[in-house]
């Protein structure tokens, strides 16, 4: 049996383990090397690579696909999309989504994983078909998470509605790392048994429990699984590419790897790890491993962002109070997966409520919107008087929130004139408007002073 490995060293593993802040410059004399290890895919796009390249960067994160894609000829590259939030954090109307897909197929993406926080499918639709009609690869996730209304049951049922959705293959994204060993057979082997496209699996290292939860998935028949390569790897990243490997082919699975090539791959990103270590951008604490999240249901990197919270207001010893409060608000909530951006709300609010020592005294604009129906369907009842309080007389909507949005790309587009260059200005702009626009400012500034350069040097 063949298991298809795709590496996240450019994408999740450089998000998860030094909040994507590497410059194409650090990984583009290895992308050749890296197309000839045999890997199904290359994950090397979306997620928050795009604002990490406008924001921090200094890069046109289309121009950094269109340079992957020039170097990588042989192996297809991946992208995470959320939906109908494609990379920012809200919704935004069908026109935008659309193209968004379509300029991203056109720049090199082959492969379009896209989930929804809520596993509200309704907000992954339109994303999907403009794939399908792009000729992309879609692949459909499921948000993994642990609660008293989700179950495996729940989770087939989630496949069954990709499926028919028309997906090419269906993911189940766990970001936490809390998805054990054994549900993790139990479940993949339901999934199999119920619908026919591959299922992929993607995990952390954050608990401990990612490579063990990779080969009891793999017994029950998993297609495919995400790792990244091994200087890169463990904590909040990936299990190693390299020990999975070894592991798959000893236990005689297919895996299409080149053990040298990887090597040579390792050899080269060591030295560019020791690099943020030393620079402090490596901080030791993502590289250890977290079994608290195994107790709260509390991703990594959602767990470093109350922590940095707490320091903030000079309250880190309110952290267990906080762990506490956590679930109270997720169960509030419908229990929503811990997932970009639905972990931010919740551990804001949890912080929120006992710091202020009373609960709901101030309520953040997201969870009055999330409450309104902005977000999607929330995954089960959420607390009625709670909502009543937030939204006072308001109605929450019934239909899905895109629907309600007036199309926005050819005003945006009208509005920017000159300063957007091209199409993929003006969605770059649209996700991240000051961000884009300061970004096109500095782009026009450093131009003028090379032509200044050059003319005076003639």
């Amino acid at each position: 049996m063949k298991v298809n490995i795709t590496e996240t060293v450019l994408r999740d593993a450089n998000q998860s383990l030094i909040a994507t802040r590497m410059p194409f410059s650090d990984f583009e004399p290895i992308l050749e090397v890296m197309d000839q290890a045999g890997y199904h895919s290359l994950e090397c796009w979306g997620g928050a690579t795009f604002d990490s390249c406008l924001r921090y960067l200094d890069e046109d994160p289309w121009e950094r696909l269109r340079k992957i894609k020039s170097k990588v000829k042989n192996t297809k590259l991946q992208m995470l999309l959320r939906g109908q939030n494609i990379l920012g954090y809200k919704h935004y109307p069908d026109d935008v989504v659309r193209l968004f897909v379509a300029h991203a197929a056109k720049n090199g993406i082959d492969i379009f994983r896209i989930f929804d926080a809520l596993n509200d499918f309704r907000n992954i639709e339109v994303a999907l078909d403009e794939v399908k009609k792009q000729g992309a690869h879609a692949q459909g996730s499921i948000c993994y998470t642990i609660s008293p209304i989700h179950n495996i049951e729940k989770y087939v049922e989630l496949g069954k509605q990709l499926e028919k959705m028309g997906v090419d293959s269906i993911c189940i994204k766990d970001m936490a790392g809390i998805l054990s060993p054994q549900v993790a057979y139990d479940l993949i082997k339901a999934l199999k048994a119920s619908v026919k496209v591959p299922i992929i699996l993607h995990t952390h290292s954050t608990t401990g429990l990612g490579p063990i939860t990779y080969m009891k998935a793999v017994e029950a028949g998993c297609d495919g699984i995400d790792t990244a390569i091994s200087s890169f790897s463990g904590g909040t990243s990936q299990p190693a590419t390299e020990s999975m490997n070894y592991a798959l082919k000893e236990m005689g699975y297919e895996t299409s790897l080149n053990e040298k090539v990887l090597k040579e791959i390792n050899d080269f990103f060591k030295p560019i790890k020791s690099q943020y270590v030393s620079s402090g951008q490596l901080d030791p604490f993502v590289m250890g491993t977290e079994t608290d999240a195994l107790v709260y249901q509390v991703p990594g990197g959602m767990l470093s962002n109350l922590i940095a919270q707490l320091k903030a207001q000079n309250a880190l010893d309110k952290l267990d109070e906080v762990l506490v409060e956590t679930p109270n608000v997720r169960k509030d909530l419908g229990y929503p997966p811990l997932v970009t951006p639905m972990s931010q709300m919740v551990g804001v609010q949890a912080v929120s409520n006992v710091l202020a020592g009373e609960r709901y005294k101030n309520v953040s604009k997201e969870i009055k919107a999330y409450f309104k129906g902005e977000y999607g369907r929330t995954p089960g009842e959420v607390n009625p008087e709670l909502q009543k309080s937030v939204l006072g007389d308001e109605k929450p909507l019934t239909v899905r929130y895109a629907d309600t949005l007036e199309p926005l790309f050819e005003k945006t587009k009208k509005e920017l004139g000159s300063m957007a260059r091209s199409d993929e200005d003006v969605l770059s702009y649209i996700a991240f408007p000051q961000i884009a626009e300061k970004f096109f400012k500095n782009r026009e500034a450093k131009e003028t002073k090379t032509v200044s350069y050059t003319i005076t040097r003639k």
